[in-house]
């Protein structure tokens, strides 16, 4: 679209529809010396896409990567050169890791004409997560012959699972169960505050909800077999390597496949680090063994300070165990630090102790099965000890590339990451990768299958739609859940100027804490914004119950162009917790308390 037509009355309306994936732009005119409000929104968003992404990186699905601000690569691919489609067309390089839409949209979508019989398929998926599946499930709708592959290396402590990736079988859905076991425990005993007769002698029983977990994501585990078989995906249970850019070789139980392709997907997602010291692979687990963990954790030492960690410490808590959080540096890298150490700070005031400023020096198994951990202060330098039933590694993930063999077929990585353009195009124009495997992205479920969902469209369905990494809602999962959705506030300090920054702020009270006398200490919201012109809002935060449920709807606003005005002009569902965004009106500049007086006034 040309500066002209956004420059023209359309409708607001039209304008939103737009705003999220299609944008596009021919001028780098600074938002604030803009007199059109369309034209500052979107480049006011375009600067936040190329700034947002490499100083806050992706965030989710994995701790510590997941979570981390991206770090900016070096300028330019020596590998990208300029490259021909399938097609053809002559496709300019992407000399960087992280586009923003002006360069996103002059460069031509890539089309990909099947070529019946030269290939065992037209697409070939390296991945059964939720990015793989979504993309193999959608090409398939338009006519593609696809074939999915997925094999899961067992821990070392032997667990293994099945078809889904791992959000089904050892993250979202697990963690979340488990975090509404511990929420349901809680309950029960503020259920006595509001006149029921409840037995002091409930508690919660370990195998049984362990139990119960996996039936449920055994349940999904067969779904997803079914619905791929319906859908004509074949489904290969394998270990797949390239021998060239349009070959793969398949680790079957019963020996080796030889596939090829027209055009592979890699969505293989990432798996738990472990930390290089004496004993932590031998006694320690991660996050893909305490879900189906046969035993009770009993006191937990979680090493990791970052979402998982944090979300694993809090349902411990919940079920009635000793988790201690060990922190190497800061809680929940990547988000607003405000709002982290409020989350950490509510934890404390539930009884979960943190270790600060320390690291694990190793693990021992003792002669009674428990485990003696030394870890060091890395400020004083002191060393002390202590005993634990449990060591759960939450220090971050790595990208499942070693087994790929990319070399073989060109592929360009970094790190233990692949590096994409804005088409999720790898360095090789027909490989493409999706998921928590490509560098600089954000590592949560739902991006993953709407980037696989539109690959998919654009390679087989004539669709020009590209996936909008930026402004992406996440929430954590802790006993105070809390969720936000785009700018940090020191982001937006550093990308556009403390004097250029508003931060509407409030503490409120949710109404169903006050009978059973819950803390509201730290119930807390704050929406950071544009000081002058419209106002428009930069990011949302909000620590309180429901938390995911509360920002899903604010994401969609902010994404639509929320100003601060728009939001105090909304009226707000009285009484609920997600009114309070609504009612915001006092500023951090101001020095006023944000502490409310009154709950309907």
């Amino acid at each position: 679209m040309s500066l002209t037509l956004w420059n023209s009355r359309f409708s607001v309306t039209l304008v939103r529809q737009h705003a999220t994936i299609l944008m596009s732009s021919t001028t780098k005119t600074s938002a604030a010396n803009s007199s059109h409000y369309i034209l500052n929104n979107f480049q006011s968003q375009q600067r936040r896409n190329q700034t947002t992404i490499m100083d806050k990186g992706a965030r989710r699905t994995s701790q510590q990567s997941g979570r981390n601000p991206g770090k900016t690569l070096q300028t330019g691919r020596n590998s990208l050169e300029s490259s021909t489609s399938d097609t053809g067309l002559n496709v300019p390089p992407f000399n960087h890791p992280h586009c923003d839409r002006q360069a996103m949209y002059q460069q031509p979508v890539r089309k990909v004409k099947p070529v019946r019989g030269n290939y065992d398929y037209d697409l070939v998926v390296i991945g059964g997560g939720s990015g793989g599946l979504s993309c193999a499930k959608e090409a398939v709708a338009h006519g593609a012959r696809v074939a999915c592959l997925d094999f899961v290396k067992p821990t070392p402590l032997g667990t293994k699972w099945g078809v889904g990736g791992t959000c089904v079988n050892v993250g979202c859905i697990p963690k979340k169960l488990m975090h509404q076991a511990a929420l349901l425990g809680e309950a029960v005993h503020e259920a006595a505050a509001y006149g029921w007769n409840v037995d002091d002698k409930i508690k919660p029983d370990w195998s049984k909800l362990v139990t119960a977990v996996q039936n449920h994501i055994k349940s999904v585990n067969w779904v997803t077999r079914v619905d791929l078989r319906d859908k004509k995906v074949e489904y290969i249970n394998g270990l797949g390597s390239f021998v060239d850019s349009h070959t793969i070789s398949a680790k079957l139980k019963g020996g080796e496949r030889t596939i090829t392709a027209q055009t592979f997907v890699i969505a293989v997602g990432g798996r738990p680090r472990y930390p290089n010291i004496p004993g932590a692979v031998e006694y320690g687990i991660t996050s893909d063994d305490l879900f189906s963990l046969d035993h009770e954790p009993g006191k937990t030492l979680v090493v990791g300070a970052g979402y998982i960690g944090l979300e694993c410490a809090g349902f411990l808590k919940g079920l009635g165990y000793e988790p201690t959080v060990m922190v190497r540096s800061i809680v929940l890298r990547g988000f607003d630090q405000q709002m982290a150490n409020l989350v950490a700070a509510a934890m404390e005031e539930r009884g979960i102790p943190f270790l600060r400023k320390t690291v694990p020096l190793s693990v021992e198994k003792q002669s009674d099965g428990r485990l003696l951990v030394k870890y060091e202060n890395t400020e004083t330098g002191e060393v002390d000890s202590d005993v634990f039933d449990t060591v759960l590694w939450a220090i971050g993930r790595k990208g499942l590339v070693d087994d790929l063999n990319l070399d073989n077929a060109g592929v360009l990585t970094h790190k233990d990451k692949i590096q994409v353009d804005c088409e999720e195009t790898t360095n090789v124009p027909h490989i493409y990768a999706v998921g928590d495997i490509i560098y600089g992205k954000p590592e949560l479920t739902p991006v993953a299958v709407l980037a696989g969902r539109l690959l998919a469209r654009r390679l087989y369905a004539d669709s020009e739609l590209r996936m909008d990494y930026v402004d992406v809602a996440t929430t954590v999962f802790t006993p105070l859940e809390y969720a936000c959705v785009g700018l940090s506030e020191e982001d937006a300090i550093k990308l556009y100027g403390a004097e250029e920054i508003e931060v509407f702020h409030g503490y409120y009270k949710p109404t169903e804490f006050f009978i059973p006398q819950k803390s509201v200490r730290y119930c807390y919201v704050k929406a950071v914004a544009q000081r002058n012109g419209e106002q428009r809002v930069y990011g949302l935060h909000y620590l309180g119950p429901v938390a995911g449920e509360v920002i899903q709807g604010f994401a969609a606003a902010l994404k639509s162009g929320l100003t601060i005005p728009t939001l105090m002009n909304t009226v707000g569902i009285h009484p609920t917790t997600a009114e309070e965004f609504t009612r915001l009106s006092i500023t951090k500049r101001s020095g006023l308390d944000p502490t409310p007086a009154s709950c309907c006034s």
